[in-house]
């Protein structure tokens, strides 16, 4: 059995391993084993007499908990278990906090530890009351379009005539003595700027590559503003065919679906780590468009989890809470499937979704005929060639794909055929001599 989320494997025994087992208390408990090489193959330990006594009380005496060492023999060669169970509260090891995530261990350090240790405490960040803040920095206006969009979801009730106060504790923005939540300052607040300097969405318009910076726009704020604004400024400066998001669920035709569009920029707000320093960026190039924000996947969730059916589970719990009460969002961790089935709907190549410098990029290509594209669907270098032709001059001819490639008739009329199995290029006018073929779009 190979290294996995609770099996790490260790041909001896070094004290540098206490940091294995305090990743494993702080995150869902594990098993390692001594005397086995990574493949878990038995090498066997000839100290395990006095390694029985010593781990468990380095483990105690350094982390103050206690850990099952076992000793087995197979093949008359010895080897140890050491278990360690999860804790519910934060295990150090020399004032250090360790982490296990997959088959690695990970030193937990500023945002990362400050994040963990609020979990281990029963909060999220954005649950955190803000001292400082007041009503005065609640902004009415978004605020009230919030409230109209959580009557027209049916998702709230119940709020006709309460004052600012009343609405803001109805949502669980404060604390049990009034104070103000993070999570208010991020939704509505009137200048969120002045208590974290990332509620920021950057935008970029760019070349061949990300080099080639054409222009860019940056719009700050709260979230129920973002929403509004970004969309504003894509439609005046990067989308050729402006967006909306009323009636989302209908499938237009444009640059981009506009549901997938609605889900990345939500998922991006409403998701990203706000213990981060980062803010939201978005990237425009010719073929593709995307969407990054800090934070990555939390422990139990893959890459491939989000591609198909996988339950919620967001980093900001009350930002998530309400914004599904406004109708923005639903708590079943759909956000990626939408993403996929519209792009699948509006006969897009499939999004990529990755997970790239801390943090997630959601990537949406403008259609299957870019060189990068293509070659996903197995063409070879004559195919891919006579596919650029065509998206270059409209059409092309079995001679042409011949005098391009430097083939002859019978190649090239299995290769267009093979084009045309792909459903990339169609047959257009007449069929014979001077024969057309045309994108299928």
């Amino acid at each position: 059995m190979p290294e996995q989320q609770s099996i790490e494997y260790k041909q001896s025994w070094h004290d540098e391993y206490l940091k294995w087992v305090c990743g494993f208390a702080n995150a869902q408990g594990g098993v390692i084993f001594i005397g086995k090489d990574d493949a878990g193959k038995v090498v066997g330990i000839s100290d395990y007499k006095k390694l029985m006594d010593e781990i468990p009380n380095k483990v105690k005496d350094l982390m103050g908990i206690l850990v099952d060492v076992n000793l087995h023999e197979e093949n008359e060669l010895y080897y140890l278990e050491i278990i360690t169970q999860p804790y519910a509260v934060p295990i150090s090891l020399r004032g250090r906090y360790y982490y296990r995530s997959g088959s690695t261990k990970q030193e937990l350090i500023g945002a990362a530890l400050t994040d963990y240790l609020l979990r281990k405490s029963g909060k999220t960040w954005d649950e955190v009351a803000e001292p400082t803040a007041t009503l005065d920095d609640i902004d009415d206006a978004s605020l009230k379009s919030y409230i109209a969009a959580s009557l027209h979801a049916g998702r709230i009730a119940d709020v006709e005539g309460l004052s600012k106060a009343d609405l803001i504790a109805k949502l669980r923005l404060t604390d049990d003595i009034g104070n103000i939540k993070r999570a208010a300052i991020v939704l509505f607040g009137q200048n969120p700027g002045k208590f974290f300097n990332n509620c920021v969405v950057k935008m970029g318009r760019f070349g061949k590559d990300g080099s080639d910076l054409r222009f860019q726009e940056t719009v700050e704020g709260n979230i129920v503003y973002l929403l509004k604004e970004v969309i504003e400024q894509l439609n005046r400066k990067f989308f050729t065919r402006a967006i909306s998001f009323e009636g989302i669920q209908r499938i237009e035709k444009g640059e981009y679906p506009i549901a997938a569009i609605r889900e990345m920029l939500l998922n991006a707000l409403v998701h990203r780590n706000y213990l981060g320093t980062s803010v939201v960026q978005m990237r425009m190039f010719d073929n593709h468009f995307n969407i990054w924000n800090e934070g990555e996947l939390p422990a139990g969730i893959s890459l491939d989890s989000l591609k198909r059916q996988h339950p919620s589970w967001p980093r900001n719990l009350l930002i998530a809470d309400v914004c599904f009460k406004g109708g923005y969002i639903d708590a079943w961790g759909r956000g990626t499937l939408k993403i996929i089935s519209t792009c699948k709907e509006a006969g897009l190549p499939d999004p990529e979704i990755i997970e790239q410098d801390g943090g997630i990029l959601v990537t949406l290509f403008k259609n299957k005929y870019s060189a990068e594209q293509l070659k996903k669907l197995g063409l070879n270098e004559r195919q891919l060639k006579a596919v650029l032709y065509v998206v270059e001059y409209g059409s092309i001819t079995n001679s042409k794909y011949q005098e391009i490639n430097e083939v002859g008739k019978t190649l090239a009329t299995e290769e267009l055929k093979e084009l045309i199995g792909k459903d990339i290029i169609k047959q257009a006018g007449s069929k014979g001599r001077g024969s057309k073929y045309e994108l299928e779009k």
